[in-house]
């Protein structure tokens, strides 16, 4: 009798763990789908702003105008992005992280579909560049305050020993991102003719974001909302109050200091990677004469090879720590700087990928932690908004400005020298501010089966 009573007990608790594993690896997939074409979205414009949308929004100015001009249209998402983070942590802290995710992802997918409906300056004039920077706006604010949620939505929603490696899955969204895109570029552009290309193929990378609404439908179907941030709204409803009245005035006055912290461990890992995706394209096929289809191969080549790297320091974060990724990250890309120079101005293909790539790959340290970091150095009630204001601050302080600034410099210089020095400035600020920081998920935390990453800073 006591064994037949036991056993459907011990059954249903089995059954309960393996819907629970199941539903996460559901959450990863949905995570990782959702961001990877949300970034492709947002970085599918830095593309077309290196080799495109000189000639289709800008086609009386020169060449070099016509690249700094496009490069400020793709600064402008990164101006709104800080704004998107304050809303949606705001909003994702009030009243939870899947409904803020949804509404991100919705207006991405429907800006980046627009880009690809405007016409160009040949047709409407001053119009289409001033239509082209309000989409790049709302792509900004929608790019902006989806990283918070959707890193949020895996890390919470994880055993708090596997934050790092599940915290991964919306990071390698990026890397992802800039293969769909590349991929997408290269088919249009092997398909047709240069000038046909420019005239129309570009808008047909554009169209494919329309793949982002059946993610967008089952994420608000399928997915529920986080464990920790359901316990603050039952706790917030027996005591007849919200979770949070203003979180982020709170944000800001308990934590602004981390913040700003969290803002600068993002320099060397943001500087980089919009250099290798954006910056030397434009340089490459401008100034070296290099053949686009060549350079779009190479940042394909480099993103599918960076994925691996991602998740396994993600995962390794888990095990030794959060800050040594970063610090040891952080710390290559300050030695790599001027190297990565010395082997793109050779124009050989081989060592233009091996710059890219072993950049890539030092960048891809510091950046896969950063999601469950980010997350455990502030209090739930509060760490939308503050993790948000922390990364978005770097895209407006660094990942906007950077292809611009090496634009600039190198037409002011004639050199790559001061971009160099550029990068290896931002590594320096990353490499202070992950020292200034304390560990989250330190020997104690991790050997502690009980223990929860970052619990001890809430």
């Amino acid at each position: 009798m006591t064994t037949s009573a036991v056993q459907p007990s011990k059954d249903a608790a089995g059954d309960t763990i393996v819907q629970r594993k199941r539903a996460h690896r559901k959450l990863l997939a949905a995570g990782l789908v959702g961001s990877s074409i949300e970034w492709y979205d947002f970085f599918l414009y830095g593309t077309a702003a290196a080799l495109v949308f000189p000639h289709v929004f800008f086609p009386d100015s020169s060449a070099l105008m016509g690249t700094l001009l496009s490069f400020s249209t793709f600064w402008a998402g990164f101006v709104a992005r800080p704004l998107g983070g304050l809303v949606a942590g705001h909003f994702g802290d009030k009243y939870g992280r899947k409904p803020a995710v949804v509404t991100c992802l919705l207006f991405m997918g429907l800006a980046t579909f627009l880009i690809g409906c405007l016409p160009g300056a040949a047709t409407i004039g001053v119009a289409a560049p001033i239509l082209l920077v309000i989409l790049r706006f709302v792509q900004g604010i929608a790019c902006g305050g989806q990283w918070g949620g959707i890193v949020l939505l895996l890390t919470e929603s994880a055993s708090p020993k596997r934050r790092g490696f599940s915290g991964t899955f919306g990071q390698m969204g990026v890397s992802f991102g800039v293969l769909l895109g590349n991929l997408v570029f290269l088919g249009a552009t092997a398909a047709i003719s240069n000038e046909a290309f420019l005239s129309w193929g570009w808008r047909i990378p554009f169209f494919a974001s329309a793949l982002l609404f059946p993610v967008v439908l089952y994420i608000q179907t399928k997915v529920e909302d986080t464990p920790e941030f359901r316990e603050l709204q039952e706790e917030a409803q027996k005591n007849n109050k919200t979770v949070v009245r203003a979180p982020l005035t709170q944000a800001i006055r308990e934590h602004w200091r981390k913040i700003l912290l969290g803002c600068g461990l993002l320099a060397a890992t943001n500087s980089l990677f919009y250099i290798s995706i954006a910056g030397v394209l434009s340089y490459g096929t401008a100034e070296l004469g290099m053949k686009r289809n060549d350079l779009l191969a190479i940042s394909l080549l480099s993103a599918a090879l960076t994925v691996g790297v991602v998740l396994w320091s993600g995962h390794m974060s888990d095990k030794i720590g959060r800050r040594p990724m970063i610090l040891i990250g952080a710390a290559m890309i300050i030695v790599w700087a001027f190297p990565y120079f010395w082997l793109i101005n050779t124009r050989n293909l081989l060592l233009f990928f091996l710059a890219v790539t072993v950049g890539s790959v030092f960048q891809s340290m510091t950046y896969g932690p950063i999601a469950a970091y980010m997350g455990e150095l502030f209090a739930p009630n509060v760490r939308y908004s503050a993790a948000s204001l922390a990364y978005q601050l770097a895209a407006i302080t660094v990942s906007g400005g950077t292809p611009f600034i090496m634009t600039a410099l190198i037409a002011k210089t004639g050199t790559t020298t001061f971009v160099a020095v550029f990068v290896a400035l931002m590594g320096l600020v990353t490499l202070l501010c992950a020292w200034k920081l304390r560990e989250t998920n330190p020997a104690e935390v991790r050997n502690d089966p009980t223990a929860v990453p970052g619990a001890q800073f809430y």
